[in-house]
């Protein structure tokens, strides 16, 4: 198990992934599955759309059903009847995002479950065990993401902290799997908020602990977007050449084909869903909201340069009548098309940098593609 990269254009690499579950390709896009479903979507479909990997999440599935039932289940993949490779993120972004009251120590983080107040301690050895019984292909460190703006003092603390979790949680995770063959990766998650310095001692001391891959955390928190970029470009040279490189919660196609072309590997984001269970979804021409009501009596589909199911059977009119009608119909169609959009880009990212002509695809992409509304 582990990362093997087959061909690079300029800094874009083409790899591939392996895992105890089984090999995907890289660049990789996961659709999220907080809580073992990506919403409105049967795992079958997922695998017709081309969705080979998802990311659930250890807070939430912590909290309902709770791991031990999941472990009883035979772990995710049968409790979700999905063969493909599950990540999970370790929920530190939860905590910091949904949890009401935390308390943030060396020991680990004391907070209130957001369904029923509940207090809760995850410690950096609770979460590597929580994702072991869960049954995940790739975990993540815990790690205290913090809140932008942030000042320095503050991003240098917490920086700390999850320096000393990662430390931890690569200790506890070795005893626990050691000797074992069929065994999870585990990713480190590099933090420092945008100060770059910061970026840069956290990722040189994150690979002293020799992780399976290394995430960039704690951006897309609501830092402008050149502050993003910064960051990307200029921390990746010092992320290891030879594992695999993944922006956590980033996913527009315009951040995508960024990241990549600076070396990122993985994606993550609930962009595709959420956007489209609100009737915005992603086409070839760009965003579009199908609840508009110039769409009344469009024939035609949501994407004229899409061959998805959606797109061969059903019409602009149809979809925006079942939002209108609010049948759930809408949510479900809505999904498949902008999960098999973002699907279909990432397996033509990949050709691209396979046939080393990734900027010309970039380019024949964005005459297409608006990014404004």
């Amino acid at each position: 198990m582990g990362f093997r990269i087959i061909q690079k254009d300029g800094n874009a690499r083409y790899g591939i992934l392996d895992t105890k579950s089984g090999s995907v390709e890289t660049p990789l896009f996961l659709p999220v599955a907080s809580q073992a479903t990506v919403k409105t979507m049967p795992p079958d479909v997922l695998k017709k759309i081309g969705v080979n990997a998802v990311i659930s999440n250890t807070y939430h599935l912590h909290l309902r059903p709770g791991e031990n039932i999941i472990k009883k289940m035979g772990g995710i993949h049968k409790f979700m009847n999905f063969d493909g490779i599950i990540f999970t993120d370790s929920g530190g972004f939860q905590v910091y995002s949904l949890s009401d009251l935390k308390k943030v120590t060396e020991e680990g983080i004391e907070f209130k479950s957001h369904i029923d107040g509940k207090k809760i301690f995850f410690t950096p050895e609770k979460v590597i065990e929580i994702q072991s019984d869960i049954g995940s292909d790739v975990m993540m460190v815990l790690d205290e993401c913090p809140p932008y703006p942030v000042t320095y003092e503050y991003a240098k603390e917490s920086l700390n902290l999850t320096l000393k979790w990662a430390e931890r949680s690569k200790r506890f995770f070795n005893q626990k799997f050691k000797g074992k063959r069929a065994k999870p990766l585990l990713f480190g998650i590099g933090q420092g908020s945008v100060y770059i310095d910061l970026r840069r001692e956290g990722i040189e001391r994150l690979k002293e602990f020799d992780f399976d891959g290394y995430a960039i955390g704690g951006l897309a928190v609501g830092e402008p977007k050149d502050y993003r970029e910064r960051v990307v470009s200029e921390i990746l040279p010092f992320y290891p050449e030879e594992k695999p490189r993944y922006l956590m919660g980033v996913g527009y196609p315009e951040d995508i084909f960024f990241s990549v072309k600076n070396g990122v590997d993985i994606f993550d984001c609930v962009l595709p869903t959420r956007n489209a269970r609100t009737g915005l979804v992603f086409t070839s021409r760009g965003k579009l909201r199908i609840k508009n009501a110039k769409y009344t009596d469009d024939v035609l589909p949501l994407d004229p340069d899409c061959e998805c199911y959606v797109c061969t059977h059903f019409t602009r009119a149809y979809i925006r009548h079942l939002f209108q009608a609010e049948e759930y119909l809408s949510l479900y169609l809505a999904t498949y098309h902008s999960l098999f959009f973002f699907s279909r880009l990432m397996e033509r990212i990949r050709e691209a940098i396979r046939e080393k002509r990734l900027e010309k695809f970039e380019k024949e992409f964005f005459s297409k593609y608006s990014i404004q509304e």
